[in-house]
């Protein structure tokens, strides 16, 4: 059974499609790549999050079809899909084609979705966070039963990371379905909600070993990476924004990876 401690830190690096243009972030995920990141991500949304809120945007899939034919050894994924955007079965059959695309690369982020002005101006429900997780809940079984189905299959289990920290509904989603958990949390907050992971596991007869632990480096210092590292994470991402993805941080990040991994 895969552990923790087996398993190797990995350094992704999140490019949001944001203020810059397309041949700016096609150039970042081609150096994000040669300097041996792990998994380039983006993120799913339609307008900036940051600096000029009607800035320079770029939509998350189609990037990240681009992203499968333009690279090789990376793996990639939205930080995270939201549920609410498009059909189940469709987001599966995407999710299928992007990993042959990608040779087996792709790793299929998700949540349930939160920025209100995305639904407002492109037409869906916003509904309630309640509503928007039961949502999520009821369509990742849809999608996993799509994979099975279609034709050809994936080339491997698609590796489902869920984003979120709801001790109620989140962290069960979590606990159903997830190979990778990405938490926002502090150390401290994250030892208690591992604590809370752990009970759903227990109660859907799940070892939550099975689950890698995933946690985002922008503002973090090295010595609060370590204590994540010591709680048992091991998939750290460091988020970048255009206009000009300034990668010299990222390269600390990939010598302290490299660090911990000769341990």
């Amino acid at each position: 059974m895969t552990s923790a401690a087996s398993r190797p830190v990995r350094v992704g690096a999140q490019l949001a499609p944001q203020h810059a243009e397309y041949a700016t972030i096609r150039d970042a995920v081609a150096q994000v790549e040669a300097m041996g990141t792990d998994v380039a991500f983006n993120w799913d949304h339609f307008f900036p999050l940051s600096g000029d809120r009607n800035g320079l945007h770029f939509e998350s899939w189609t990037i990240l079809a681009a992203w499968a034919e333009q690279t090789s050894t990376i793996e990639l994924g939205a930080l995270v899909n939201c549920n609410s955007y498009r059909n189940p079965d469709l987001q599966a059959d995407m999710a299928r084609t992007i990993d042959h695309i990608s040779g087996g690369r792709f790793i299929f982020g998700t949540g349930s979705g939160w920025f209100e002005r995305d639904y407002d101006e492109y037409g869906y429900d916003f509904g309630t966070v309640g509503t928007r997780l039961d949502s999520l809940a009821e369509n990742l079984p849809r999608i996993e039963a799509r994979w099975a189905r279609l034709n050809p299959p994936p080339t491997r289990k698609i590796p489902v990371l869920i984003g979120g920290g709801g001790e109620k509904k989140t962290l069960r989603i979590v606990a159903q379905h997830a190979d990778i958990w990405h938490s926002f949390s502090s150390p401290e907050v994250l030892e208690h909600k591992l604590g809370v992971l752990a009970g759903w596991c227990d109660t859907v007869g799940r070892d939550p070993a099975e689950i890698e632990i995933s946690t985002e480096l922008r503002g973090r210092s090295v010595e609060e990476a370590d204590q994540l590292y010591d709680l048992g994470a091991r998939l750290f991402t460091l988020g970048l924004s255009g206009p000009h993805y300034k990668l010299d941080r990222l390269t600390d990040w990939l010598a302290w990876r490299d660090d911990k991994n000769r341990v």
